[in-house]
């Protein structure tokens, strides 16, 4: 059986603190501590594996913290490890939710500084899994001391494996991917804005598509509150809900990621694909741990989405 293989250059553990308000500059006892295996590529694997979907998980990890993520990721259940262990020390991120507004605080470290060695063997890890894999998902920051393309070296194995790639990232590595033939690329508004110097997101999905050269890559553009948009070769779209969703919209963009993942392998017509990205991304947005999601509410909201086809 084929399934998503997911790639995270820089796990974490993502760990959420409660308060009951936050105000800076002062002490605070927490009312509740959640650690749960993080980086944006394993966030997309739990929500993958919570929908269902075969998830293989991968990435670099490292020494007790490393251990920890192994150890939490086993507990999800639903996600096959296949992370690769190398010699440094796995970031951990900090949420602060705030009881009285639901706003979070993240405060996220840099990570360990990977040796070229490293990164070459979770490449060739990568190419291994790839035989197993319909879908491929990298998602997330680059680790210090990772190549600048290495987005774009995971792409191309992809290609090589005639995987379609979906790919989650920013500034240069945005622009390796899709150099490389992604099938998906998903930057939010400022990302998108970052890489073309269009301030519109519609214009500048449109410009990255120009840029790519290649007819067949999809831009799915987070938007926040205001859903998503899409352009594709078959078209542009919006999806939306008709009022914004409160909540911690920590782990947001990565169940979009995760809906388009399992879109791609059922091959979901575009409008479909989005409207389960929009409505998974808010039953994110309401759930109290980041990168959670509430089942419940998925199904409710998936009924309130609205699409709209876009002129380009």
């Amino acid at each position: 059986m084929t399934a998503v293989v997911t790639v995270t250059p820089n796990p974490a553990i993502d760990v959420t603190y409660a308060v009951d308000e936050l105000t800076p500059g002062t002490v605070h006892r927490v009312t509740e501590v959640t650690s749960k295996p993080g980086g944006k590529g394993l966030n997309v694997a739990r929500v993958l594996g919570s929908l269902d979907v075969p998830v293989i998980a991968t990435g670099l990890v490292g020494g007790t913290e490393g251990a920890e993520v192994a150890a939490l990721l086993a507990g999800e259940g639903g996600i096959v490890d296949c992370l690769v262990t190398f010699d440094g020390a796995t970031r951990r991120t900090v949420t602060v939710v705030d009881g009285r507004t639901g706003a979070a605080t993240l405060l996220s470290e840099p990570g360990p500084v990977v040796r070229a060695a490293d990164w070459a063997v979770l490449l060739d890890r990568v190419g291994v899994l790839l035989r197993q894999a319909d879908v491929l998902v990298c998602s997330g920051s680059l680790p210090p001391g990772a190549p600048p393309g290495a987005p774009g070296d995971i792409v191309r194995l992809a290609r090589a494996a005639k995987v379609a790639a979906i790919v989650d990232t920013s500034g240069p590595g945005l622009l390796e991917a899709v150099a490389a033939g992604a099938s998906v690329v998903k930057p939010n508004a400022d990302e998108l804005r970052q890489v073309t110097g269009v301030t519109d997101p519609l214009a500048a999905a449109v410009a990255l598509r120009s840029m790519a050269g290649a007819p067949d890559l999809a831009v799915v553009a987070s938007l926040g509150a205001d859903g998503l948009i899409a352009v594709t070769e078959h078209g542009a779209w919006r999806a939306r809900l008709p009022s914004p969703v409160t909540g911690n919209a920590t782990g947001a963009g990565d169940s979009v990621v995760a809906a388009l993942a399992r879109g791609l392998r059922r091959r979901e017509a575009w409008p479909t694909v989005l409207r389960s990205a929009c409505a998974l991304s808010a039953a994110t947005v309401r759930a109290p741990v980041a990168g959670d999601f509430d089942a419940d509410s998925y199904n409710s909201l998936l009924s309130a989405v609205t699409i709209r086809e876009m002129d380009e």
